[in-house]
Order: structure tokens, then sequence, then C-alpha cells
């Protein structure tokens, strides 16, 4: 069982492939297991790095609280102890939080950004939000993690044929450990990078499902914050995309990746033609 001994926490993670590396980063109370429809995909021919976040399934979960700032700063150091200098990033919800924060705080590392149903920031504005963060606290706190993922399971998969996919929620969110599970959503209320969204130089997609929990308009509106950004809608899928809807965002990262090496070949052949001149 890979793990990686950071300063802090123990990191598992598992590896595939072989090429220019890609880390996915999973959603909160989740793990790796978010790509396991994805990952395959891209081990064609990508080097996949999939870690599970600390707190979250085989890492280690210290005592402390949690926040997206030290998710980053613990996946930076996963990267560093790697020895990756520059890696394309894939996060979905939590993780493209993460993402987003690796993007400003660790620029050179970031050499692309693909956000998947997500955004630069947790701050519940409006009356309906404060109270849908105050329920979902209240049902973890309360109740556990187990009854929170029978109330989650039929909002991301709604159709009778995703039956198996929301057993496997019920299965791997209701695996939690309360506490752990617990900080980790009271570190996301209140994150944000959105005033910094200005300094994020690289390329960046934004995946946004139509049936996920907030609506295209708002990723719009970050995504017109971006200097060098993309929206694209994945059809019939709900906010768990990596598993209902695989193959549209393994698609679009192909299509997207190939956009940044046809990019890159042109830069070098200009910089040769100029340095013939």
């Amino acid at each position: 069982m890979p793990r990686l001994q950071l300063d802090g926490p123990s990191l598992h993670f598992e590896e595939s492939g072989a090429g220019a590396p890609v880390l996915l980063l999973h959603g909160l109370g989740s793990s790796g297991q978010d790509w396991e429809l994805v990952a395959p995909r891209l081990a064609t021919h990508r080097r996949v790095i999939v870690p599970d976040i600390r707190g979250h399934g085989r890492s280690d979960k210290p005592e402390g609280p949690y926040g997206v700032p030290l998710f980053a700063r613990d996946i930076a150091a996963f990267c560093d102890r790697l020895g990756l200098a520059r890696v394309d990033v894939v996060g979905l919800s939590m993780g493209g939080m993460i993402g987003f924060q690796l993007a400003v705080d660790r620029p050179g590392l970031v050499r692309s950004l693909v956000v998947i149903n997500s955004g630069p920031d947790m701050v519940p504005r409006t009356p309906r939000r404060k109270l849908s963060f105050a329920l979902r606290m209240a049902v973890l706190k309360l109740l556990g993690p187990r009854t929170l993922a029978r109330v989650l399971a039929p909002k991301l998969f709604p159709k009778p044929e995703q039956a198996e996919l929301r057993r496997r929620v019920v299965e791997s969110l209701g695996a939690n450990e309360p506490d752990a599970y617990l900080r980790a959503t009271r570190g996301l209320v209140g994150w944000t990078v959105q005033d910094r969204l200005k300094d994020i130089s690289c390329p960046v997609l934004v995946l946004a499902s139509d049936r996920d929990y907030t609506p295209l308009s708002v990723k719009k509106a970050y995504v017109d914050m971006l200097g060098n950004a993309r929206l694209q809608e994945l059809k019939d899928s709900g906010h768990a995309a990596p598993l209902d809807q695989p193959e549209q965002i393994v698609e679009a990262m192909k299509g997207f990746y190939r956009e940044l090496e046809e990019a890159a070949r042109d830069t070098r052949g200009l910089g040769g033609r100029q340095g013939t001149s």
C-alpha cells in the first residue's frame, strides 16, 4: 500500500501510467475512489497520481483543525517529496478548492488546473446557503456520516438505474471517521481565494455539471474573473461527475491537454525561428 510520509501526516496514494504527471484530488468525505473510473482512462498516456487528503480515506487523520490552506500545503509537500516540479492538477468539489489554493500559493507547481463542480470560495452569502450549511453540519454532528450519506446519495444519483452508485456513496461516506469528517466540513466554511483569482496565470478548465448544486451562472461569474480560463458544461451529470460521466470528463481533459501541448509546441517553434532570423 503506497504511502508518503510528510512532516505531519502520512498520505495514502495510488499511481499508474507513465508520462506527464496529472494529480487527481477528491471531494469532501471521499477518497481517491472518486477517480476510479477516470484514472485508468488517463493512465494510457499520463502518469496519474491520486492521493487521499489528510483526514480522508486511508491517509492519516491527525487531531486539530482542518481547512483548505492546510490541505493544499500537504499536497504541495506531497508533490515536492515525489519530485514533481510541474503538474496538471484536477480537483472535484473540495479538491477543486485545493487546486485553487495551490494555484495562488504555489503557481510554479501548477502547470494547469481543471476544476470540476467547485469554485474559489465557500462563503455562505445568502440565507438559503447559510441554512444549507447549518443543516449539513447539524446532521453530521448529531446523526453521523452514515445518515448524512443516506441524505446525499439520492441527490447525487437520482436516477433509478443509479442504485449501485447510491449504495457506494452510502458505504464510502458512511465509513468516515465522524470527528475527522466534521472537522474537514467545518474547515471549508468561510474559505475563499476569490480576491486572488487575478494572480492565477496557469490555464484553467472549469467543468460544470448541468445538475450540480450550484448553477452554471455561478461558475461563469468566476471564470470571467480569470485571465486564461474557459467553462464547459457536462451533460446529464450531477455533482459527483467523475462517477456518473467519466467519459465526458476524460474527453474534456484530453482536449484541454492537447491544446496546451499544441500551444507549447507553437511557442517552441516560434522561439526557434526567432533564434535563426
